[in-house]
């Protein structure tokens, strides 16, 4: 991705100036800014940043995206905690993708842990209504997981 592009997370920052900084290896100084380069690092195919920035406990061993998954963009809910002085935080976040021609929504609050001072993803507990595969439009979704790959 062009780093003088709008970033992917929706920040309304360029992304050499957002997520790539994290991408490269920059800690994330909130639980917020490290949920949106994980969005973005989905957008861009960055496996390492993903793996890099899960926590040892929860982290799956190794992690492919599928292929054809176009990315339509992220909305932040609530965040609670989460700051640069805290240790954990929660993010509430709505990932909308394509997939073969289908459109799909995710809705998740992720939890965050500040572990030897950097930010790291825990897990996340999916809305009710993303476990039935929430989707948008009239096809029925194979829905991607910002959890185990989109």
């Amino acid at each position: 991705m062009d780093r003088a592009s709008a970033c992917p997370c929706g920040s309304g920052h360029t992304y050499g100036s957002c997520c790539a900084r994290l991408h490269d290896g920059e800690p994330a100084p909130t639980a917020e800014a490290l949920m949106r380069s994980r969005y973005s690092a989905f957008v861009v195919g960055d496996v390492d940043h993903l793996l890099r920035s899960w926590h040892p406990r929860t982290r799956p061993q190794e992690l492919s995206l599928p292929r054809g998954v176009i990315w339509l963009g992220l909305e932040v809910g609530r965040v609670t905690g989460g700051g640069p002085e805290a240790d954990v935080g929660t993010v509430e976040l709505t990932a909308t993708s394509r997939l073969g021609g289908r459109t799909h929504v995710q809705h998740e609050v992720s939890r965050f842990e500040r572990r030897r001072g950097t930010w790291v993803y825990v897990d996340g507990d999916p809305s009710p209504c993303d476990r039935r595969a929430a989707m948008v439009g009239p096809s029925q979704p194979v829905r991607p997981s910002l959890r185990s790959g989109p």
